[in-house]
């Protein structure tokens, strides 16, 4: 049989060119000899089709194999634009990546980037926690007004989600997370000297630092968007979060020692410098795309656009063609809008008061000191952190093996809401500070789960909203959790109990688990029609 190079010797094509791009080959080109006749020529062009197809199917084959050996020896750089590579690639055609290539990978990096600004965020916000104690006995401040005081920092977080939603939608989450880490650092670092001069100034501190942390989550829901396979989403959102729940045990535990060293101003300054430290890293060494990234390496790229439903070109273009005033009468129409916010606001109600009030809880109930006190209220934020990337792992192989989404976002989320109301009532329920604590540790670890419940669940449903959807839910979560926070406060005064506070919070974690099994689910929601 001739091949297509004996046919027309002025054919040739080699394997280099037909990988890179196949569509030049074109059959038309082949000039067959005068003396085949016609029937012959039916018979021989689809031979050479046949034959040509196989090898650039062979070709392709080579040049993945070559290039599947050789990536981790060394890695090629691609172009900094948004131009897709010329062959489209597609999941049978690209391996999955071991262990170590996906801890080793561009994406794992800028993720850990992601989580190291979540746990600055969060220290900065739990600061305020342990250094409550000693300002309310300074000033006398009654737990009503050190409620107060603390919810100040919700003020500013009610406001900046949609706003700082909307500006992630449009103009890409490195941008918008380097201004939001550069304004909460400047707010945390001025804390001190705010505290100083008058309370007006504090409270005012307070609600900057609330504004500018109200990017962060949007942020870290769109860098993961652009930068994870779906199947990788779940452990992704668990490793930046696990960064956001390490801060809280790192503000916790290291607050009282940077304080006894420095004075109740020492852990604001501390974490201010670094949030600065960080938005130089942030800005020098990341990228808001992978096709934009000039450190990743083509076999990474490919597997990121391989496993897409669509492509990073027609996501982008999506992104940046949202409107800057997006349809919030179309996006509240729906009830998995509602169940996010609902599961939101849950969340944030269990989580600040948990956050705010804890080392208070340990020391008033028992009579454990401040050290002691932020000991026991750190170790759960680690145990969450720890158990969060186990669950997101849990959640990928389950869709991994087949099950759908909505029914895995609903397990996910039932065991973050459910399996924290019941640890609620065995605190409540503890003799002691070690097994409060225990109870506490099996509380905040299994709301981790909720992280790949609704957390996840906003890119799934609306991507080209997935940033104002997290403002929004985050915008009603920040209502709850003032309400939470504050209200704990006067509970405990009016009721001289705060067991009972953890009672309601417990029957409002069932409650919101049951809507959210009714209503949410996995698949993208239609919002260009209201229902």
């Amino acid at each position: 049989m001739n091949s297509p190079a004996a046919v027309n010797p002025q054919l040739r094509f080699s394997p280099a060119t037909i990988f890179q791009n196949p569509r030049r080959i074109r059959i038309r080109s082949i000039r067959l000899p005068h003396h085949l006749d016609e029937s012959s020529s039916c018979c021989t062009i689809s031979t050479l089709t046949s034959s040509a197809n196989s090898k650039r199917i062979e070709s392709q084959h080579h040049g993945y194999r070559v290039r599947s050996s050789s990536h981790l020896l060394r890695k090629p750089r691609v172009s900094s634009d948004d131009a897709q590579p010329s062959v489209p690639f597609y999941e049978s055609e690209v391996s999955e990546p071991s262990f170590l290539e996906f801890i080793t990978s561009e994406r794992v990096k800028v993720v850990a980037m992601v989580a190291l600004a979540l746990a600055l965020c969060n220290a900065d916000r739990v600061v305020m926690s342990v250094a409550v104690v000693p300002l309310s006995q300074s000033r006398g401040w009654s737990q009503s007004f050190a409620g107060v005081v603390q919810s100040s920092f919700l003020w500013g977080y009610l406001i900046s989600p949609i706003a700082g939603g909307t500006l992630v939608d449009y103009y890409g989450g490195k941008v918008v997370m380097a201004c939001g880490v550069a304004l909460w650092s400047m707010a945390t670092f001025l804390t001190p000297w705010a505290a100083e001069n008058s309370l007006w100034a504090l409270l005012s501190m307070r609600a900057l630092l609330g504004v500018a942390e109200g990017v962060a989550l949007p942020c870290m829901n769109n860098m993961i968007a652009r930068w994870f396979p779906q199947t990788e989403r779940s452990r992704a959102v668990g490793l930046a979060m696990a960064g956001f729940q390490l801060g809280s045990a790192i503000g916790l535990t290291l607050s009282p020692i940077l304080m006894s060293q420095g004075g109740v101003g020492g852990p604001f300054i501390i974490f201010g410098l670094s949030g600065f430290l960080w938005v130089l890293v942030w800005v020098s060494a990341t990228s808001s795309t992978p096709e934009r990234s000039p450190q990743i390496s083509k076999y990474e790229l490919q597997y990121i656009q391989s496993k897409r439903k669509k492509s990073i070109k027609a996501e982008t273009s999506q992104t940046k063609s949202t409107k800057i005033i997006p349809p919030f009468r179309r996006l509240l129409s729906k009830l998995p809008t509602w169940s996010l916010i609902i599961a939101n606001s849950m969340h944030s109600w269990g989580f600040f008061v948990i956050l705010s009030w804890m080392p208070i809880y340990f020391k008033t109930i028992y009579h454990v000191d401040l050290r002691q006190a932020a000991w026991f209220s750190a170790v759960p934020w680690s145990m969450m952190a720890l158990v969060g990337y186990f669950a997101g792992v849990f959640s990928d192989n389950l869709i991994q093996s087949g099950m759908t989404v909505t029914l895995t976002r609903k397990i996910m989320q039932s065991i973050g809401f459910i399996g924290p109301g019941f640890a609620l009532i065995g605190l409540i329920m503890a003799k002691s500070p070690v097994v409060a604590s225990a109870w506490l540790t099996l509380a905040v670890g299994l709301k981790s789960f909720s992280h790949c419940g609704f957390l996840v669940n906003l890119q799934e449903i609306a991507p080209q909203y997935s940033g104002v959807l997290h403002g929004m839910s985050n915008t009603a979560g920040t209502l709850a959790a003032i309400i939470g926070t504050v209200g704990a406060g006067f509970f405990v005064e009016l009721v001289g109990s705060f067991q009972g506070f953890l009672l309601l919070t417990s029957f409002l974690y069932f409650s919101a688990a049951l809507f959210w099994n009714i209503y949410s689910t996995g698949e993208r929601v239609n919002f260009d029609e209201a229902t």
